[in-house]
């Protein structure tokens, strides 16, 4: 398991932060839900990514592929052509990068340019060579939570018991990678709030943050700018939720409670609100 000092787990071949990480967002896309086409080209990619290091964060997760329900995929020249140079830019510049990929090639050549970590939502589960590579590479690797592409909507999102199933399908899937050589401290898993779930899911989830953490892996909790938010704030069914760059108050507060929770990282657009939520958390923490 991974090195773990009070609730917080460790994470092999990272920085130890003595508090909750802040994992800034980098979308080089046209069609992310929050912030799509904003830092398409590659030198505001770059920018944007220095700016959210400025601003507070400890790593930047740098994505090609918008992974929001009924998006399209786009193809490996150019998800490749998307993030490269965005991950070379950023490491040559001291940034600790996290590349957001299910595709085998992608997370190989983002490693070879510099990135420390791999984020796959599917887990390793879109694609058959991404274990081995990662494994070969020695590399963290993030274990989402998944039940497949979102196209056409919110698939399979159906629990008799979200907790305990997400939790189940979690553990599962962290064999599946252990049997497939990546080390156990360097196995990150994280909930996938929004996908396959309904706001009803991913706040049951987060009510018990402590069933994740028992899987022994540090956590990654990525809430910014979801949907659940959204409703949350909306206050009634029929009213319509604020939009998606309106909701990082909301952001902020469950970053907070997911640091006093004990999570490794919370992933974010908005960086700054995040970075002095964690902080507060840690003091909070450290008057016990």
């Amino acid at each position: 398991m991974s090195k773990q000092t009070g609730r917080r787990c460790h994470l092999a071949g990272l920085t130890a932060w003595d508090r909750c990480a802040v994992m800034g967002v980098v979308n080089v896309t046209p069609d992310s839900f929050s912030d799509g086409g904003r830092f398409f080209d590659t030198t505001a990619a770059i920018k944007h990514g220095l700016d959210l290091v400025a601003e507070g964060a400890d790593l930047v997760d740098v994505g090609g592929e918008s992974t929001r329900p009924g998006a399209t995929r786009v193809d490996e020249d150019e998800e490749l052509r998307r993030v490269v140079p965005v991950v070379r830019g950023l490491a040559s510049e001291g940034v600790t990068v996290s590349v957001d990929t299910m595709r085998a090639s992608v997370a190989e050549q983002a490693l070879a340019a510099g990135a420390a970590l791999v984020n796959d939502v599917s887990g390793g589960l879109a694609d058959p060579r991404m274990i081995p590579v990662v494994a070969d590479a020695g590399a963290p690797f993030v274990v989402m939570h998944w039940r497949g592409l979102l196209e056409g909507g919110n698939v399979r999102g159906t629990y008799t018991d979200v907790v305990t199933e997400v939790v189940d399908e979690l553990h599962a899937r962290v064999e599946a990678v252990l049997d497939g050589g990546i080390a156990p401290d360097r196995i990150v898993v994280d909930p996938g709030l929004g996908f396959s779930k309904d706001a009803e899911h991913d706040l049951v989830l987060l009510a018990h943050l402590d069933r994740l953490l028992a899987l022994g892996h540090p956590l990654l909790v990525a809430a910014s700018r979801k949907r659940f938010l959204g409703r949350v704030l909306a206050g009634r069914p029929e009213a319509t939720p604020p939009p998606a760059r309106e909701r990082d108050a909301a952001t902020a507060a469950v970053s907070a409670l997911a640091a006093h929770a004990g999570a490794w990282a919370v992933r974010v657009h908005q960086v700054r609100a995040t970075a002095d939520a964690v902080r507060v958390a840690r003091a909070v923490e450290g008057a016990r």
